[in-house]
């Protein structure tokens, strides 16, 4: 990665973050509180990954995040694909999503728009597009950006993949959804929160955002105090899941991620610093524990809501 001065940008950051972000933590209406003060501030929503082990078809995973009482969910392209190769339609689909009351906050999936290699990065943007129609016709309007391609390189010049990123975010203006800076924690390049905003910010683009992490925030060794850097405006959606205090950070997989509160991360803190910085959005629940794949997946997702609730109840009590 090339050597880049942090203390003059990230002066920029509450300014260039915090204002035009249009999609911002404001982008959907469930995800606020009601007047009630004592409602939680952030709406919860259901990553897949949580019980992918199950290996369940989407639409049954559909009826169970929607049982368990979330308010969005946040499928994987993979499984999308599958259901259309099985015969299903994307439309019936964002009907049934709809039918729960659930909105589809973000979609997962990889495409190669940060790489050097200008023919992978073209292929990388036409797969961006196809996954960007897919998730425009389940009713979603956003999906993750992460440095696929891109995970082992150190050397990356971030101004390069911040002009990448805009013109990703204009393939997303012309279909309707908004690609989302991923922070990978494990990658050599957008693996760590510093990163992403400073593409974000050189992006020039008005809708450009954030997609943080609560695991991948520590496993790439950023710190959790660069969050109160930033406006709220500046996330759609917040993946939050904890994490044990063994193994440590240099050896902790994805398989490793607890339940919220079971775990050591700071989440006081960092609920603390979102409702401070303004984010009113969700936050989803992206685990990928082996032993959750062995159990009832509607437990999981219920538990895993429970779980949410209490971690931010205790966070702001």
């Amino acid at each position: 990665m090339t050597e880049f001065s942090r203390r003059g940008w990230l002066a920029t950051v509450p300014a260039a973050l915090g204002a035009g972000l249009t999609l911002g933590a404001q982008g959907s209406s469930k995800a606020r509180a009601a007047d009630d003060p004592s409602a939680s501030p952030f709406g919860f929503c259901f990553n897949t990954s949580t019980i992918q082990g199950q290996k369940l078809p989407i639409s049954e995973v559909v009826d169970i995040v929607g049982k368990a009482g979330y308010q969005g969910i946040e499928p994987w392209i993979r499984e999308l694909d599958q259901y259309v190769k099985e015969g299903g339609s994307l439309k019936d689909l964002g009907k049934r999503i709809a039918d729960h009351g659930l909105s589809v906050e973000d979609a997962i999936g990889f495409f190669a728009w940060s790489v050097d290699d200008e023919a992978e990065r073209r292929k990388g943007l036409e797969e961006a597009k196809r996954n960007m129609e897919m998730v425009l016709s389940i009713g979603g309007h956003r999906i993750a950006a992460p440095p696929a391609g891109a995970t082992d390189r150190s050397d990356l010049d971030l101004k390069r993949i911040a002009e990448r990123y805009r013109t990703l975010l204009e393939l997303g203006d012309s279909i309707g959804v908004v690609p989302q800076v991923e922070i990978w924690g494990f990658s050599k390049t957008l693996g760590r929160l510093s990163e992403a905003a400073m593409v974000a910010i050189d992006s020039g683009h008005p809708k450009a955002c954030i997609l943080p992490d609560v695991y991948h925030l520590h496993k790439g060794g950023s710190s959790f105090e660069g969050l109160k850097l930033l406006s709220g405006q500046a996330f759609h959606l917040f993946h939050l899941n904890d994490y044990p205090d063994a193994p440590s950070r240099e050896n902790i997989t994805d398989a490793h991620r607890v339940y919220p509160g079971d775990g050591v991360a700071p989440l006081r803190a960092v609920f603390q610093t979102l409702k401070a910085v303004g984010y009113r959005g969700m936050l989803s629940l992206e685990l990928f524990n082996r032993e959750y794949w062995k159990q009832d997946p509607l437990l999981v997702a219920r538990t895993g809501l429970e779980k949410m609730r209490e971690a931010v109840r205790q966070g702001l009590a």
